[in-house]
C-alpha cells in the first residue's frame, strides 16, 4: 500500500515531500540538542565566545562572508551520500546545544528560544537549506545503489545551486538582524 501510494506521486513531489520530511527529522535533532543540560558556567562561556566572535566580524565587516561561508561549507557536506546526513544530525544536534547554551546564559528557556528562531526567516532559509542538502545526499546515495548515479548528479548540482542561494539570502539577513539588535 505505502509502495503504491509513494508510486504516485511525481518525481517533484518526490523530492518536496522528502525534503519535508527531512526539514522535519532535523528539528526534533535540533530541538533534542536544547536539552542537553549544560551548567551556567559552560553556557556563559560559550556565549561569550560567540557574542565575542560576532562582534570581531562586524568590526570588520565580515559578518556576511562568515555566516554564509561556514553555512555552505556544512551544507556542502552534508550533500556527500551516506556520510552527509550523519554529519549534518551531527552538526544540528550540536547547534541545539550552542542555542541551549545561549538561552540559559541569557535567562531563557532553551526549547522556547529554540521554537522562537522560526519567527525569522533565518532559521526558515537555514533549515530548508539543509534539508535540501541532506534529501539530495539520500536520493544521490539511493540512485548509486541503483547504479544511476550520473542522472541524479545533475539533480544534486541544481540543488547546490539553490542550496547557496537560499544560504546567501540568509546570511545577509542574519547579518542585518544582527546589526539592527
Amino acid at each position: 500500500m505505502s509502495l503504491y501510494f509513494w508510486k504516485n506521486f511525481s518525481p517533484m513531489y518526490k523530492r518536496i515531500f522528502s525534503i519535508v520530511l527531512v526539514f522535519v527529522a532535523i528539528a526534533i535533532v535540533t530541538s533534542i540538542g536544547t536539552l542537553v543540560p549544560i551548567s551556567m558556567e559552560d553556557a556563559t562561556n560559550i556565549e561569550n565566545e560567540v557574542s565575542q566572535t560576532v562582534t570581531s566580524l562586524e568590526q570588520i565587516g565580515g559578518l556576511v562572508p562568515y555566516v554564509f561561508g561556514n553555512n555552505l561549507m556544512i551544507a556542502l557536506i552534508m550533500f556527500v551520500p551516506i556520510l552527509g546526513p550523519i554529519f549534518g544530525g551531527y552538526v544540528l544536534f550540536n547547534t541545539g546545544t550552542i542555542v541551549a547554551a545561549r538561552a540559559i546564559a541569557l535567562g531563557y528557556p532553551p526549547t522556547l528560544t529554540f521554537l522562537s528562531l522560526f519567527l525569522t526567516p533565518v532559521a526558515w532559509l537555514e533549515f530548508i537549506a539543509y534539508s535540501t542538502a541532506i534529501a539530495s545526499s539520500i536520493w544521490l546515495s539511493v540512485r548509486i545503489f541503483q547504479r544511476n548515479g550520473k542522472h541524479e548528479i545533475v539533480h544534486t548540482a541544481e540543488f547546490i545551486a539553490t542550496v547557496a542561494v537560499l544560504l546567501l539570502v540568509g546570511a545577509l539577513v542574519e547579518a542585518a538582524l544582527i546589526t539592527a539588535i
